[in-house]
């Protein structure tokens, strides 16, 4: 089973992100579409209401650094 993830997870998540969809830069990514990725992950368990920009915009960093190191 994996392991619980929140909103507060940016690098696990960015690295789960990279990990599904490794051909996606995650710059191109709309936050909604960002928020459903994250939610649909295996392990999320946090309040899919509780995301901020700010979350939102971590994840897409961290996301952004895995897909980066991956070139």
């Amino acid at each position: 089973m994996a392991r619980e993830i929140t909103w507060s997870d940016a690098e696990e998540i960015g690295i789960q992100l990279q990990e599904k969809f490794p051909e996606l830069n995650p710059l191109t990514v709309r936050f909604t579409d960002l928020h459903r990725y994250v939610t649909d992950l295996e392990g999320f368990s946090d309040d899919p209401a509780k995301s901020t920009e700010g979350k939102l915009e971590a994840i897409q960093m961290a996301w952004h650094e895995e897909y980066e190191d991956a070139k």
